[in-house]
């Protein structure tokens, strides 16, 4: 490895989205591109422990725009990329247990349905049609989309780094960033762990930990690291293997199948605990279990029978914003210092549209997907934060 090389993108953060950015660039043509990775191995951040979810049930445009193309990309990852992604169109199915829930829901599903989103509003007998197991006295409705479900998190990255590497780009494992230096307002180069990159375009990926990175060259963003734990159970037959990611939004408990190689299914349950606390915590604490089983237990009754898997159960970080959106666009006290940050849970799902925004930001100077000038970071600053309420 060499200790004083240059680059043309150097991208900090190898995670799923670190990864993305790669592909497209190298899609495009830009082949000298470094992706930089602390970790030993890719996906030992937020990438590994993520739930693997993807929808379009948002309730900004902008969120719905990012999941309708990286769904689809998605749907489509073998043939960009020659890996799969694991696509399964499962569905989200959100329960409503009182009006105000309710009314949400129809008016997201009325936004979503302009975008293009195949959403519906459901009945509690078609819910209770479609998963027969929950506890259904208390729900009114609630909405429905078949094209969201469940990918591979691990997959989609490996497949993006590696195509990105067969067409030039590289790779540093076991690498930590020290320094992004910056003269007259632009940035110059990056110091690591195992030598300096001189570089005019850094790519900030490094999700929970992208604040620590921007101020490496002097700027703030406001992205805070929160735990979030799942707890998967062993295979469980009492639930069918095909019912869709399930949504309480009495309490925000909501699971899903968590499949395994040759085996029945067992159970991922996520609920988002009131009382967590800020921080870079990443230890599963095992108090959170009947916590948990509380909830599921109240929902779907037969998840009493069912045995935690240890091994499948973690913890991981989110990487929140004030208004739970992305941070994706140049900083503006730097040029040359590319922000993909703050996902806020959903890095996973809108990786692909990430991946291919940058790229277009970095090589053509503005991105023209779609227009993404409000996830820019000066609007915390601006006072123009855009709220999204549909988070898990």
């Amino acid at each position: 490895m060499s200790t004083n090389r240059t680059a043309d993108v150097c991208i900090i953060g190898g995670g799923i989205v670190g990864s993305s950015i790669a592909y497209h660039l190298t899609e495009a043509g830009c082949t000298d591109v470094l992706v930089i990775e602390r970790e030993k191995a890719q996906g030992l951040g937020s990438t590994g422990k993520a739930t693997g979810g993807v929808r379009a049930q948002f309730s900004t445009p902008i969120n719905i725009e990012m999941s309708l193309y990286s769904i689809d990309f998605l749907s489509h990852f073998e043939e960009a990329t020659g890996h799969t992604s694991g696509y399964k169109p499962a569905g989200y199915l959100f329960l409503a247990t009182d009006e105000r829930q309710l009314d949400y829901l129809k008016k997201s599903s009325e936004l979503q349905l302009a975008h293009g989103v195949n959403v519906e509003i459901v009945s509690r007998e078609e819910i209770s049609r479609r998963v027969p197991q929950l506890r259904a006295d208390d729900i009114l409705g609630g909405s429905f989309c078949q094209t969201d479900g469940f990918v591979s998190p691990p997959d989609i990255m490996l497949g993006f780094m590696r195509r990105a590497l067969e067409r030039g780009a590289s790779l540093w494992l076991g690498t930590e960033v020290i320094g992004i230096e910056v003269e007259g307002g632009r940035v110059a180069g990056v110091r690591t762990t195992s030598g300096r990159i001189s570089t005019r375009t850094v790519v900030n990926a490094s999700g929970a930990w992208a604040g620590e990175v921007a101020r490496l060259a002097g700027v703030n963003i406001p992205v805070t690291p929160l735990r979030r734990q799942l707890v998967s159970t062993k295979s469980f037959a009492d639930l069918p293997e095909n019912i869709p990611m399930v949504i309480d939004m009495s309490n925000g408990f909501h699971f899903r199948p968590d499949f395994k190689a040759g085996r029945v299914p067992g159970v991922l349950m996520a609920w988002p605990d009131p009382d967590e606390t800020p921080g870079f915590k990443t230890e599963f604490d095992q108090d959170f279990v009947p916590k948990i089983f509380e909830r599921a237990v109240a929902r779907v009754p037969v998840l009493a029978r069912a045995e935690v898997e240890p091994l499948r159960s973690r913890a991981g970080l989110y990487e929140v914003t004030p208004d739970h959106h992305a941070i994706i666009g140049e900083a503006p006290e730097v040029r040359g210092l590319f922000l993909a940050n703050g996902f806020s849970g959903h890095g996973v799902m809108h990786s692909p549209a990430t991946g291919r925004i940058v790229s277009e930001m970095i090589l053509d100077g503005e991105a023209r997907l779609m227009d993404v000038s409000s996830l820019g970071a000066e609007r915390f600053a601006e006072g123009r934060l855009i709220e999204e309420t549909s988070v898990l």
